[in-house]
């Protein structure tokens, strides 16, 4: 099958990249992360795709930063509860359009990696646009390679952040910092 991977971060496309190659499956990449704040971290993580993309022969097409679109769908939904669904949406929309354009069989995302995200909202989100956008939505459960996608990251110093990429999310991450001391 040909699959359209959403990719977040480069530590995180590791395992997915693998496993689908593993399945046979030819996989392209997509990177659409307007939620990535502040710019500087958006970058980083960029190129950082962009360097682990080429090591592993992997075309990954860079969307654009579009900050805007982000923040107009997650104001007033800044707690988590409400937050990260939107985000992923946000994503997974787009994600699933330029499938559809590009003539994939079918999209998935390395977020499926992450024991960070709540994997059944995610889940029902993707399969929900999926069949709005008239494409498969590919559904691996990716996190049983997490932890050693992110020690082999961690091993060719691969950049490696420290929060999921929202200005919400850094914040909170500084809070938890300063609660502990």
């Amino acid at each position: 099958m040909n699959i359209l991977l959403h990719i977040c971060c480069a530590p995180c496309s590791i395992y997915p990249i693998e496993k689908l190659r593993l399945d046979k499956h030819v996989i392209g990449g997509f990177f659409y992360n307007p939620n990535i704040h502040p710019y500087p971290e958006y970058i980083k993580r960029k190129d950082a795709v962009e360097k682990y993309s080429k090591t592993v022969k992997l075309n990954v097409i860079y969307s654009d930063y579009d900050l805007e679109d982000y923040f107009q769908h997650v104001v007033y939904n800044e707690d988590t509860v409400n937050r990260c669904p939107v985000c992923w949406w946000i994503r997974m929309k787009k994600t699933a359009k330029f499938a559809k354009e590009n003539g994939f069989d079918a999209f998935t995302t390395t977020l499926l990696g992450s024991p960070y995200q709540d994997h059944g909202a995610l889940k029902s989100i993707c399969d929900d646009i999926a069949k709005s956008a008239e494409i498969k939505f590919y559904y691996d459960d990716f996190r049983t390679g997490f932890k050693k996608a992110q020690d082999m990251a961690k091993t060719k110093g691969i950049y490696r952040q420290n929060y999921c990429g929202c200005l919400f999310s850094e914040k909170e991450k500084i809070e938890k910092k300063i609660e502990k001391k």
